[in-house]
């Protein structure tokens, strides 16, 4: 597996681990460096930015960890 496919998994277990009911939709490359990501709740849809680089580097470097888990956590509360 690779660095990136590592990186999605963990994100992947990120948003599953702030809430179970979040739907993701994650592309498969990214676009200027950045993953668009759509976080989907029932009728309710979220999208964020994430840096490839912060997606590479998750599975491996807790501040990042904590960086996205916050993005997430806030764009998961909106829905």
């Amino acid at each position: 597996m690779s660095e990136l496919e590592e990186g999605k998994q963990k994100f992947l277990d990120l948003v599953k681990s702030v809430d179970a009911a979040v739907q993701v939709v994650m592309p498969v490359t990214p676009s200027n460096s950045m993953f668009l990501i759509s976080l989907t709740k029932g009728a309710n849809r979220k999208f964020i930015t994430v840096p490839e680089d912060d997606i590479i580097d998750l599975p491996n470097e807790a501040d990042i960890l904590a960086k996205v888990k916050k993005v997430v956590k806030d764009a998961v509360a909106t829905l």
